[in-house]
C-alpha cells in the first residue's frame, strides 16, 4: 500500500523517545488530532484496543497492530489502517517518521505538526 510520510530529527536516542510515543498518556500532548485516550493499558502492545477522542469531539475505536520496541508501531483507527510510527537511530539523533495511507494525504500537515510537538516535548524533558 502506498503511504505518505513526514519526518523530523530529534536530538535523543530512540530509548528516550519511545516512552512518549508508546505510552498512551502522552498521545494527546503531541498528537494534534487527539484530545483524549481511553484504554485499559498504559503502554502499547500488539492487539491493545481502546478509543481516542478526536479534535472534532467524537470517539473512534483503535487497535494496535505491530510493535517493535523502540523502533516501530502502527495501529488501526475506526477499523482502517492509520499512522505508522518509526524511530530510526542515527549518529547523535533519531529520525522519527510518521506514515499513513496515501488516501489521507491531507493529513500530512497534521503529522508534521505532531512531529514538531513531539520533538519539543522530548528535547525539553
Amino acid at each position: 500500500m502506498r503511504r505518505i510520510a513526514s519526518s523530523i530529527d530529534i536530538a535523543a536516542p530512540p530509548g528516550r523517545i519511545w516512552p512518549f510515543v508508546a505510552n498512551i498518556e502522552w498521545w494527546p500532548r503531541w498528537g494534534l488530532s487527539i484530545t483524549a485516550v481511553d484504554s485499559e493499558a498504559g503502554e502499547i502492545f500488539p492487539g491493545l484496543s481502546g478509543r481516542v477522542r478526536t479534535r472534532l469531539g467524537f470517539w473512534l475505536p483503535f487497535t494496535i497492530g505491530d510493535v517493535v520496541a523502540e523502533s516501530f508501531w502502527d495501529w488501526f483507527v475506526g477499523g482502517v489502517p492509520a499512522t505508522g510510527h518509526h524511530l530510526d537511530s542515527r549518529e547523535g539523533h533519531t529520525r522519527v517518521r510518521f506514515t499513513a495511507p496515501w488516501v489521507v494525504a491531507p493529513y500530512k500537515p497534521v503529522m508534521t505538526a505532531s512531529l514538531k510537538e513531539l520533538k519539543r516535548l522530548v528535547e525539553s524533558a
